[in-house]
């Protein structure tokens, strides 16, 4: 479009600019990163006007990283603010229409970067801002006007995130009291598609988004005042199991939605046909085999969990629109969902969390595992953190023991089933069956093989007695 110096169409959804590509870097894990919409009277907002709190665009260094804020407000007969986190989440797609400039995630882990080339075009955050609101009002009819103010100053960006806080807490509490089992359709966002092809994701009253960014009412506001957009409805169907959260709607949906790459989503199972995992995910959930129990990362925490990867590493093996039994994306709302991964334990399950996210989620976490679930200052690896469960006794304690002795009976039971077989041997007359020599493996020590949940087929067995070379 030729009023703004940058080409502007949906073909750059998915765009990335790499850091060699990057003028400059706006929010991210290196900083902070916030985007806000505040539906407001149509007589406080000056249509298309841009403030710009801090150094505008040409007073960046070039490579370097700046806090950065995003404020927009929006008036119209049929705005509401149950709109506002419908519009805000749509503030991903139209800064992606944007050439050169690259959009990740929401609300407060906004992470931007803006490519040499566009910059070089671009003397100000003027224009961007004006492309932004005119993509909004073309695209989203009920927005009358629209102004935005986008903060680099870093103290200014710091108070617009704790004002946000609160706004956010705000929203989120509103789907406390409704649950899965109260409404008749679920809502759906094709929003990350662009970056995760295969990505379906399903909002119920007791499942966020991934993103954090809609709940169940804010699907419902979506898809009535945009029937055609990227929020829709969704049938919930025939409820197929009440503790894995398994609809036959959403699983029509999610072979759809997949392109078939998918047939099952159960909404709050951890390891069967988990819910697909995007990129823009708050949190990533993954499971820790040595302890039998699942750890959680949030975004923002730049350490290591215990099994040695960090946080951009997992979301790397989760994302992209992915199913992977193991790791699971979510939304930091879900901590609070009354059905969080119930099919796998619930909070029973959980065994170590940043304490950035465990101060976060406080309230949330039943009083008589607070003191029982680990952190970076308690455990830092694998041994650190089974002593701790151990010590603090953790109700995953309980299941090593009985997982052993269920073992131990499978072992018995293989034995006993062989012993019972051998009669069914008919040896030939006269021969005495060998015993099977025990392999070594050094030392004089013996190696056990055990196959378990094996089929082995044998078409022809020949026994007969070996003879001794004269």
């Amino acid at each position: 479009m030729a009023e703004f110096p940058f080409d502007i169409s949906p073909m750059y959804e998915g765009e990335r600019v790499r850091k060699e590509g990057m003028f400059v870097e706006l929010g991210g894990p290196k900083s902070v990163g916030l985007e806000l919409v505040r539906a407001a009277d149509m007589d406080s907002i000056v249509d298309d006007k841009v403030t710009i709190v801090g150094p505008d665009l040409k007073q960046l260094e070039e490579g370097k990283t700046y806090p950065w804020a995003m404020v927009f407000n929006i008036g119209g007969e049929l705005v509401e603010p149950d709109l506002e986190s419908v519009v805000e989440r749509r503030v991903h797609d139209f800064i992606n229409y944007c050439q050169g400039i690259m959009h990740l995630n929401q609300r407060y882990d906004v992470w931007m970067r803006v490519s040499k080339d566009t910059a070089a075009k671009m003397d100000s955050f003027d224009s961007f801002g004006k492309a932004v609101m005119m993509l909004f009002k073309s695209e989203l009819p009920f927005i009358e006007k629209m102004q935005v103010t986008f903060y680099t100053d870093e103290e200014e960006v710091k108070k617009q995130l704790e004002a946000a806080k609160d706004i956010f807490k705000a929203r989120d509490a509103r789907t406390k009291d409704l649950h899965d089992e109260d409404v008749d359709v679920f809502y759906g966002c094709t929003l990350c598609q662009s970056f995760a092809p295969t990505n379906v994701c399903v909002v119920s009253p007791d499942r966020v988004s991934l993103c954090g960014a809609i709940n169940w009412f804010d699907g419902r506001a979506a898809a009535k005042v945009d029937p055609e957009g990227p929020q829709f409805e969704i049938a919930k169907g025939e409820l197929l199991d009440a503790n894995m959260g398994e609809y036959s709607g959403v699983n029509d949906i999610a072979k759809k939605l997949s392109a078939g790459e998918f047939d099952k989503i159960k909404l709050h199972s951890f390891f069967d046909s988990p819910h697909t995992s995007c990129g823009c995910f708050e949190v990533v959930g993954f499971y820790i085999p040595e302890v039998d129990g699942i750890g959680w990362v949030n975004r923002e925490y730049q350490g290591m969990a215990p099994n040695g990867i960090g946080f951009s590493t997992m979301a790397g093996q989760t994302g992209g629109g992915k199913q992977i039994v193991g790791f699971l994306g979510i939304g930091i709302n879900y901590f609070y969902s009354p059905k969080f991964i119930q099919a796998d334990g619930g909070w029973n399950r959980v065994v170590w969390l940043p304490s950035m996210l465990k101060e976060k989620i406080d309230e949330t976490i039943p009083a008589d595992l607070k003191d029982k679930i680990a952190t970076e200052k308690d455990a830092t690896d694998i041994q650190s953190l089974k002593a701790f469960l151990e010590e603090k006794k953790h109700p995953i304690v309980a299941t090593w023991a009985a997982a052993e002795e269920e073992e131990e009976e499978e072992e018995e039971e293989e034995e006993e089933v062989a012993v019972a077989a051998a009669p069914m041997m008919m040896p030939a007359a006269g021969f005495q069956m060998p015993a099977m020599p025990m392999m070594s493996g050094g030392s004089g020590s013996g190696i056990k093989l055990t196959f378990k949940n094996a089929k082995i087929t044998i078409d022809r067995m020949i026994i007969s007695e070996k003879k001794e070379k004269k």
